[in-house]
């Protein structure tokens, strides 16, 4: 296993809600990301952690192959991969993204 993949593991399991994006939680870098965090704020999570894949092409290829998921962003509640933007859109909108959220101490 490379650093990368024990940097991935080591982030989405030390963390309760992990999101791989493009940008910050402040000023994401595309629509995606954008939306995934806007729903993440809307669900009232507090321990929201975000690693920026622009910052480092070994992460933004890394999570792909972690996951095996072919895009960003990249949701992780208590260690385990989620889904992107559109399942986390769904997700929210069934209430089963508040639910995970809160059975993972990541909600208010």
């Amino acid at each position: 296993m490379s650093e990368v993949q024990d940097f991935i593991r080591e982030t989405v399991t030390a963390n309760p809600v992990v999101l791989f994006m493009k940008g910050t939680a402040q000023f994401p870098q595309c629509g995606f990301s954008g939306r995934a965090i806007q729903i993440l704020k809307a669900s009232g999570v507090t321990k929201l952690v975000t690693v920026n894949v622009l910052d480092d092409d070994l992460v933004r290829q890394g999570i792909k192959e972690y996951s095996n998921w072919p895009t960003i962003p990249q949701l992780y509640v208590a260690g385990e991969f989620v889904g992107g933007s559109d399942i986390i859109a769904e997700m929210h909108e069934s209430g089963e993204l508040a639910t995970a959220l809160k059975e993972a101490g990541a909600l208010a």
